[in-house]
């Protein structure tokens, strides 16, 4: 199956610790059944907190299916979850390489809670965790 996948990134391709406050969103297309990444391309990030700008919009326009983030608060979670994108919390690293520890099994659902309050924007959240 091919679906697509958003990663919050940082300067060296690296999974940013923030969904809301990151530099640029890397998307991947990839295949489940193979295990690979088809393509990569970076989409801008917009300005301000996660939860209170038009990316999911966007996402949608995408066909995001997974986020796969460093740090993501509650809002942000639910407006994805509603929107029908799957979100694991919790990954670090280079970009594609969380991706293929994801279509590796290597990345699972795990109950997670992080809260915190970061440039005006409050969060707290219940969601999934990248192992």
């Amino acid at each position: 199956m091919i679906f697509n996948i958003a990663i919050p990134t940082r300067e060296g391709d690296m999974v940013d610790e923030h969904f809301g406050h990151c530099e640029y969103f890397t998307i991947f297309k990839v295949d489940d059944e193979t295990k690979t990444i088809i393509s990569k391309e970076k989409l801008d990030s917009p300005e301000g907190c996660g939860c209170k700008s038009n990316i999911i919009h966007t996402f949608l326009e995408k066909e995001i299916d997974v986020m796969l983030a460093g740090g993501i608060g509650g809002g942000a979670v639910a407006m994805l979850e509603s929107s029908g994108i799957g979100v694991f919390n919790g990954c670090s690293g280079p970009t594609s390489e969380v991706v293929l520890n994801f279509l590796n099994g290597k990345i699972y659902a795990q109950g997670e809670c992080c809260s915190h309050h970061h440039d005006g924007c409050e969060h707290s959240c219940d969601h999934h965790h990248c192992n």
